[in-house]
C-alpha cells in the first residue's frame, strides 16, 4: 500500500503526463519556496500556469480539489508571485487544480482551469 507521500508523487506524475499530452510545456515541478512547494509550473499557450495537484484514493471522504483551502490558495498565490519575480517572467497567470482519484491501477483526472483567483485588496 502506498504511503501518503508516494500517493502524492504518483498523482503528480499522472498530472504531469496528462498536461504533456495536452501540449503544456512543464517549466518546474516541486518548486520550493519558504519550506513549501508549488507542484507544477507550466506554460499553456499565453499563460504561465501554477497547478496544484491533489490525489486521493477512490472512495475517500474528501474530494481532492476540496483540499485546496483558502490558506493553501493564499500560499500558492504568494509562491506564484515569488516564482515570477525569481524567473523574471512576464506572462498572464492562471491558477489551476488537478484532482487525481486512484482506483487500483486506474485513475480519474479532473482539471480545473482558473480554479481560483488572487484577491485584490
Amino acid at each position: 500500500m502506498a504511503t501518503h507521500n508516494e500517493l502524492g508523487e504518483l498523482g503528480e506524475e499522472i498530472a504531469t503526463q496528462f498536461l504533456l499530452k495536452k501540449k503544456y510545456k512543464i517549466l518546474d515541478r516541486n518548486w520550493r519556496w519558504r519550506k513549501k512547494e508549488l507542484d507544477i509550473i507550466a506554460i499553456d499557450k499565453e499563460f504561465l500556469v501554477f497547478i496544484e495537484v491533489k490525489t486521493r484514493k477512490f472512495g475517500s471522504l474528501e474530494n481532492p480539489k476540496d483540499a485546496v483551502t483558502k490558506k493553501k490558495q493564499k500560499f500558492i498565490i504568494e509562491g506564484a508571485n515569488a516564482y515570477i519575480e525569481a524567473k523574471n517572467i512576464e506572462k498572464e497567470v492562471r491558477l489551476d487544480i488537478i484532482s487525481v482519484l486512484i482506483k487500483g491501477k486506474k485513475h480519474i483526472i479532473e482539471h480545473i482551469e482558473d480554479a481560483f483567483y488572487p484577491i485584490v485588496r
